[in-house]
């Protein structure tokens, strides 16, 4: 299998990703697109489609490609190849995405969540590497996870385990698009963080970032990093929240390591004290000590690269 690659794609509701990767993990080629705009099915399949023919006119030295695997967001059937449910790509609910690339291409695909890839491909060659057992989060827009159980991926009795995003921390908190209240995604975001600045900006008068009434989380970070009082006291909020939900995953799962990714953690020096202190405050003490708490290192590769394991994986077993 040395001389095959597999063509890996990370589906998102902003952008299309794909790569031509090699089974040591190395890409030899990558390519982002827009999603399309209709989001139809069909029009997720054509772009794919097309993505992957262009690699195959493009490649100066063909190698055999073995297979595809898309990273998708949304509840996966892996064994059915179907998306169960895509709330970002509605079109995509129910829909045997991996039966219509296959008779479209001719290869074998396989799909998996887009956050459990994520782990995957960070367990795989990133920050988790070294450890068997291991949590991955995503801080963006809203927040995903994925958890390695001894060296596998956690996905649960129907496949939705790992969302970490939609742990309670706040009982009687803000509502949650999930249909629940008081999720952490409502609080640790970036969504959460823009939201969380509003509600609280009429007690910081004399911070600058009252003037704005368009914020975005970009810019409260650059605010907290000259010290404004309000960003300040929202990434404390933010690193409150967080230690909350950490804290219970220490105690059910022990991991080893837990490794923080995603857009929104890119304020990691802002919001990580107070996410340290509620840990110690709540975990048990000695898994707690023991668990590391880690920046990723794949960033956007997260995805491809957790695709493409999972297609060497499989291929392996056949």
């Amino acid at each position: 299998m040395n001389e095959e690659i597999v063509l890996a794609v990370d589906l998102g509701g902003t952008n299309l990703r794909m790569a031509a990767v090699e089974p040591d993990g190395n890409i030899l080629y990558r390519v982002k697109r827009a999603t399309p705009v209709d989001k139809r099915a069909a029009g997720i399949v054509r772009a794919i489609v097309y993505l992957a023919k262009e690699y195959g006119q493009s490649a100066k030295k063909q190698k055999a490609i073995s297979a595809i695997a898309a990273a998708v967001p949304g509840t996966v059937n892996v064994e059915k190849g179907i998306i169960i449910k895509a709330p970002n790509i509605r079109a995509l609910d129910n829909f045997p995405l991996a039966r219509n690339l296959e008779d479209k291409l001719n290869l074998e695909c396989f799909l998996e969540n887009d956050a459990n890839a994520a782990a995957i491909g960070e367990s795989w060659l990133g920050a988790s590497k070294n450890f068997n057992n291991s949590i991955y989060i995503t801080l963006g827009t809203g927040i995903g996870g994925g958890i390695i159980i001894d060296g596998k991926i956690l996905r649960g009795a129907g496949g939705t385990a790992g969302e970490i995003g939609h742990i309670c921390v706040e009982p009687y908190g803000a509502s949650c698009g999930c249909g629940s209240r008081g999720c952490l995604e409502q609080y640790s975001s970036a969504t959460a963080i823009v939201r969380l600045t509003g509600e609280i900006r009429r007690d910081y008068p004399k911070s600058d970032l009252v003037k704005n009434k368009s914020l975005t989380a970009l810019e409260i970070y650059e605010a907290g990093k000259t010290g404004d009082a309000l960003a300040l006291e929202v990434f404390r909020r933010q690193g409150f929240y967080l230690g909350i939900g950490l804290a219970g995953l220490i105690n059910v799962l022990n991991p080893e390591a837990i490794v923080i990714g995603g857009g929104a953690a890119s304020g990691w020096d802002l919001f990580v004290p107070e996410m340290v202190t509620q840990i110690r405050l709540r975990a048990y003490r000695e898994p707690a000590e023991h668990a590391r708490i880690i920046r990723a290192e794949c960033g956007d590769d997260a995805g491809i690269l957790g695709a493409a394991r999972i297609a060497f994986d499989n291929l392996l077993k056949r």
